[in-house]
């Protein structure tokens, strides 16, 4: 399949110089940012945005107040650079309640800034806490409500293909219990999809969007529009996985130790 748009040094280095800026200006670590949207999922678009995310953590006295403080940094957008990041604290909750956009982030593929020993941690934690269930219902959800809005008329915007078909073959991943579905769209398709005719319809799919604008429109591809609405109508007499008991005191002790470990290197 056609390699996806790189990140250039010179993109690469500009958002680790405002990764940088932000840890002084806001007084935090930073201990792990990515791409997300359409370059951590392989499809982006030459006009595409750099969307970074990243979680932060804070000194210990932050941690300490009755009132709760604003847990989200959010940089205004500049040119094509999008970046936003959660406290730690924050993330974890969010991680318990089944966040699938955060369990994406620590599959992304492009990873500006890392702290490695904390990244296989949560990494691991995810594994340990990850709610099925909860992740099916969402991208079940999203394919349908993306197929519903966006691909039904006789002209199509191209990258929209693509937020119906990657979460539905994320939502087909967990249906098949093969746990946590990988954010690369490639691996999805690889793993999931054998139709040598849907394949072929996924690759110019893939082509097309890769070489055209975010606001593209083209025809409707019946191949993949009868896959989309085939399997659609199947899981709406599918059961999502079964809710199972959960420990979440791996997420209580991963920010324990990580504030700790801050206030004692501070």
């Amino acid at each position: 399949m056609t390699t996806n748009h790189p990140v250039s040094p010179e993109i690469r280095a500009q958002i680790t110089a405002n990764l940088k800026a932000i840890e002084s200006r806001h007084e935090v670590t930073i201990l792990f940012a990515c791409e997300s949207g359409s370059r951590g999922w392989g499809f982006s678009s030459p006009d595409s945005d750099y969307d970074v995310r990243f979680i932060y953590v804070h000194r210990l006295p932050w941690y300490l107040q009755v009132s709760t403080p604003r847990a989200v940094i959010e940089e205004p957008i500049t040119g094509d650079l999008d970046i936003n990041g959660w406290e730690l604290r924050k993330a974890l909750g969010l991680l318990k309640k089944g966040n699938a956009t955060l369990i994406e982030w620590l599959d992304s593929p492009i990873i500006y800034q890392a702290d490695e020993a904390f990244l296989s941690r949560l990494r691991e934690a995810a594994r340990q806490t990850h709610r099925a269930e909860r992740s099916f219902h969402h991208y079940a959800h999203m394919a349908r409500k993306n197929y519903r809005e966006y691909l039904q008329g006789d002209s199509v915007r191209l990258k929209k293909y693509l937020y119906v078909l990657r979460p539905l073959l994320a939502t087909l991943w967990i249906e098949q219990g093969r746990g946590i579905a990988p954010m690369p769209f490639q691996s999805l398709v690889d793993t999931l999809i054998s139709d040598a005719e849907l394949l072929a319809a996924i690759e110019q799919l893939l082509i097309n969007k890769r070489a055209a604008k975010e606001s593209e429109y083209g025809c409707p591809m019946p191949v993949i529009n009868q896959f989309i609405a085939t399997e659609l109508t199947r899981l709406e007499s599918i059961l999502p996985p079964v809710i199972r008991d959960t420990d979440f005191s791996v997420l209580d002790q991963l920010l324990m130790d990580v504030v700790m470990q801050q206030t004692s290197v501070s």
